[in-house]
């Protein structure tokens, strides 16, 4: 953005003081990191549905059951979780490196592949008294999610293994979720009449919903629970033959699956079926369409083209007002219309622009921060606050929803109680953004990231802003420079894998080169992006290893610079993104 163009009292929004230099440390240590060699193993892909997984409580839904860790060193927890509710959170202390093991059955002179999904600094997966060569892999850092995968062939004597996870001395704790042994079962020596159970059949939809399906399927004899898995990714455990999968788009299709578990291990999957969200209103997006361009109208004037409401580009599906204003109670927010700003636009223009906005099927929201937010909530107080001082200006001005965009950081404990608390005041129709930097999503542990995956049930998108940001990891672990296809899409990897809905995805970047100090790109780019995630198209040197077609969409900022530059983004990118898949 041209910050000589913006008066002090009201500056324009990406970026903040101090990134520069964060951003290149941490560019500079990724870099670092990666030149080590490689390491691990990323992406790997999934056992085949012909294989079964030997691994007891795989996912860690059951606590630490059939598992030990040395000098009580794992713990399960919510957050982060790679697939399912729960994940081991395992901290090396002193001389103990956090290992955590399970001895499992397996056959003499048999293949087999290991493999699970890790998170944090030098976590290692291995597996010993293979009675050939035992093996390990690892991964010195791992931000997100990523997959560490190594095969292995046991002895012509060997009946079980160990398989572990462990971190290393003097390091933070580490996450592992979703372990995995495929290959023949073994029997077990303590309860040799409990095999591994057969995949389930029968496996159907029921009642659907615009954000959820309900699921059932046939008994399997022996499985104590079972594992339900949407489009590859395990997403509940449950002890019955049902289960009602929430938190989906509407009219988005998906895939399904199920396994049964039990003491010997996990089944196969079972025959995949697809489910078909209804069209409507659901929680998290209100009459968004499937696939929404997103603009922010600036209420101050910076040299970018001064408009009103009713002026902003039919293109723009979900226009966010830019910015509240904090009062002097903790947590609270209030709206001071800049009239004289905008050439005496008066308040009872504002609303009328915004019911009319609103007739013609847009949504209109209040956002909240900006480059020089100063809304701080860190209570429950203040969530409270937060909560209340929103809905008021909904049931003011009109406004459809909020927009989350605090660039100097939130608690996402109370960040999460605040936005629930106002979905309880507002319905299901409340729309509920984001707008956090890319240093904000670079790992599922990050407070943006976690308070996005707390409300997922509830949130309509999360815009990441792709610019003013230094290079970043993608979601394999390359480093990536921003003003590239490349960039957009192996950042965004990291949000679709890690846990967000496609639908809850946009990639949000300046309308010209004035509307940010530094990212902007063409907007052939950002279609060539939107073309690689949403169909595998148009992709540069990094390729998602599947394709997104209910990937939300794009946003920019700001309307009033893409207005100033003859509406050139929106007339690109507004047609692209409304004729995703």
């Amino acid at each position: 953005m041209d910050r000589a163009a913006i008066p002090p009292a009201r500056p324009g929004r990406p970026g903040r003081p101090g990134r520069t230099r964060l951003t290149r440390f941490l560019s500079a240590a990724a870099a670092a990191v990666l030149g080590a060699g490689a390491l691990v193993a990323v992406g790997g892909g999934t056992a085949g549905a012909a294989d079964a997984n030997l691994v007891q409580n795989s996912g860690f839904e059951s606590g630490l059951s059939g598992w030990t860790c040395s000098a009580a060193s794992g713990t399960t927890v919510a957050t982060p979780a790679h697939g399912g509710s729960s994940a081991l959170k395992a901290t090396p202390a002193g001389q103990d490196n956090a290992q955590c093991a399970q001895t499992v059955s397996v056959k003499p002179d048999s293949s087999y592949t290991l493999s699970a999904w890790v998170q944090g600094s030098y976590v290692y997966l291995g597996a010993s008294g293979t009675g050939t060569t035992d093996v390990s892999t690892w991964t010195p850092s791992a931000s997100g999610w990523q997959q560490l995968t190594t095969t292995f062939k046991t002895g012509p004597s060997t009946t079980s293994v160990t398989v572990y996870t462990h971190g290393w001395y003097g390091q933070p704790a580490y996450y592992a979720d979703d372990i995995s042994l495929t290959g023949p079962g073994g029997s077990d020596p303590g309860d040799p009449g409990d095999p591994v159970p057969t995949a389930p059949s029968g496996l159907k939809t029921g009642a659907v919903t615009s954000s959820s399906i309900a699921l059932s399927w046939s008994t399997v004899s022996g499985a104590t629970g079972y594992n339900v898995y949407r489009d590859g990714t395990k997403v509940q455990a449950v002890s019955g033959t049902s289960a009602t999968v929430t938190g989906l788009a509407a009219a988005t299709s998906y895939q399904f699956q199920v396994t049964a578990t039990n003491a010997a291990g996990e089944s196969p999957r079972s025959a995949a079926v697809t489910g078909t969200t209804s069209a409507g209103s659901g929680g998290g997006g209100g009459t968004v369409p499937k696939h929404a361009v997103t603009g922010y109208w600036q209420n101050f004037n910076n040299g970018a083209t001064v408009q009103k409401i009713s002026g902003v580009q039919d293109q723009y599906d979900i226009i966010a007002v830019a910015f509240a204003d904090a009062t002097g109670t903790p947590g609270a927010v209030t709206f001071n219309l800049d009239s004289a700003g905008l050439g005496g636009y008066t308040v009872d223009q504002f609303k009328a622009d915004i019911k009319a906005k609103q007739a013609a099927g847009k949504s209109v929201i209040i956002s909240i921060g900006g480059q020089n937010g100063t809304v701080s909530i860190n209570d429950s107080a203040s969530a409270n606050n937060f909560a209340n001082s929103v809905y008021a200006l909904m049931q003011q001005y009109g406004f459809d929803g909020v927009d989350i965009d605090l660039e100097n950081g939130l608690n996402a404990t109370y960040m999460t109680q605040a936005l629930r608390s106002l979905s309880a005041k507002a319905g299901s129709k409340l729309v509920i953004t984001m707008a956090p930097q890319t240093i904000d999503m670079q790992s599922t542990s990050n407070a943006y990231f976690q308070t996005a995956l707390n409300i997922k049930d509830i949130l309509t998108v999360v815009n990441m802003q792709y610019y003013n940001s230094g290079s970043m990891l993608g979601c394999d672990g390359k480093v990536y420079s921003q003003g590239s296809v490349d960039f957009l899409t192996a950042l965004a990897c990291i949000q679709l894998e890690g846990g967000l809905s496609p639908s809850q995805v946009g990639l949000g970047l300046p309308a010209s080169t004035r509307g940010a100090g530094s990212g902007y790109v063409a907007p052939a780019v950002v279609n060539n992006a939107l073309d690689c995630l949403a169909r595998g198209t148009n992709c540069g040197s990094f390729k998602p290893a599947k394709t997104y077609p209910g990937l939300r969409g794009a946003m920019t900022w700001s309307t009033n610079w893409d207005a100033l530059a003859g509406n050139a983004w929106s007339n690109a990118v507004g047609p692209k993104v409304h004729g995703l898949p």
